[in-house]
């Protein structure tokens, strides 16, 4: 079949979608104190966003592979867009709630679909390293807007500079060709649970659950982590996660390149095995500012990795059914970051600080043992 679509432009919007995503993840982050100062209940509104990023992550998956990508990427970035906006305009709760909701409903839906968007226009010898590529914007987007508000005081300013930006993109978005809907004798619910039978793709799911907790108890729990056990202010704690997505950032950049010399096993272990090296020195020297500065640079590119690589085998191993595959994986990996979080928020209630970086050892352990464990069973 004629190609009727040209790869750069459907990837630049891919990773445009990807960027928005990175902001939507870290929305919350620099401006739930402000909130907090001026709105009673606002520490309530990261609940709401991940209730609309785990009905995003379900919901992406049959509707792209049944009508396409292009409507969906357009839907998403304007409930994302309005979520960004509500939050830069609204101050009674009720109303940020529903922002926060839109944004992550958004978010999901663009973390999702971008991804498998990616998987469909690249072959295999390709995919891997341009699911790393995209992963890079994750960061970029995250990073910029986390500088955005280290640098400027009132959150509004930021707020609505995303929202320009974004908007233009929405516009460019219409004039992009993307790939069209898969054949409909592919889709059917029938198909969509059928999945659900294949062992490959759910243990592919399950390393990331584990790389999801690991991810989500490293992002919500290292400054808490820090304060109690190296000493430090709340600063130089927090200053802590923006060297983690410089890592991630840096880590994915090259992706491409590193699984072309070492495949995508060999280029798993070697992430993996920096992100333990992270873990530990991060264990042994949490009172020394650089060493821990050095610790989150390494875990966070050890972590940059495993979902391109994971990704990039469930695309290669369900073309027919490429979205909803990945709307499972992503949808069980949620589900890791939201246990994970709950495990280790109730052991620092009891005061078990030291079970963080515990923890992170048990994933990367766990993930290790089930990736070669996963790839043989889907070569079958």
């Amino acid at each position: 079949m004629e190609k009727k679509f040209s790869t750069g432009p459907v990837f630049m919007a891919a990773c445009a979608g990807m960027s928005f995503f990175g902001v939507t993840m870290l929305s919350l982050g620099p401006i739930l104190g402000p909130l907090n100062a001026v709105v009673d209940g606002a520490n309530a509104l990261p609940s709401t966003m991940s209730i609309g990023i785990i009905i995003g992550t379900i919901l992406f998956g049959p509707v792209v592979d049944k009508f396409g990508y292009k409507w969906l990427l357009i839907l998403a970035s304007i409930c994302a867009l309005a979520g960004v906006q509500g939050l830069a305009t609204f101050s009674e709760i009720g109303l940020l709630h529903a922002s926060i909701f839109t944004l992550g409903l958004g978010g999901g839906i663009l973390n999702g679909e971008t991804n498998a968007l990616v998987s469909e226009i690249y072959d295999d010898n390709k995919r891997g390293g341009r699911l790393g590529l995209l992963g890079a914007f994750y960061c970029i987007g995250a990073l910029l807007w986390t500088l955005m508000n280290y640098f400027i005081p009132d959150f509004r300013i930021p707020l609505n500079a995303v929202s320009a930006v974004m908007a233009a993109f929405i516009i460019s978005f219409f004039f992009i060709a993307f790939p069209k809907a898969k054949p409909q004798e592919n889709v059917s619910v029938k198909k969509t649970l059928g999945l659900l039978k294949y062992p490959a793709l759910i243990m592919f799911a399950t390393v990331l659950f584990f790389q999801c907790a690991f991810e989500g108890t490293s992002g919500n729990f290292t400054v808490q982590y820090l304060s109690n056990v190296g000493d430090m202010d709340n600063a130089t704690a927090t200053l802590a996660m923006t060297w983690f997505t410089v890592g991630m950032l840096a880590g994915r950049l090259p992706l491409g390149n590193i699984m072309g010399k070492l495949k995508e096993l060999g280029t798993l272990y070697l992430y993996l095995g920096v992100a333990l090296a992270g873990v530990i020195l991060f264990f042994i020297e949490a009172s020394s500012v650089a060493a821990v500065y050095t610790a989150m640079v390494l875990i966070g590119f050890g972590a940059g990795a495993t979902f391109p690589v994971v990704l990039n085998f469930i695309g290669g191993a369900f073309k027919d059914l490429s979205g909803t595959a990945f709307s499972i994986a992503l949808f069980i990996g949620l589900c890791g970051q939201s246990l994970g979080n709950k495990f280790v928020g109730m052991q620092f209630d009891g005061g078990h600080y030291t079970n963080l970086p515990v923890t992170l050892i048990v994933c990367v352990a766990v993930i290790m043992i089930l990736v070669p464990l996963a790839v043989k069973v889907s070569r079958k």
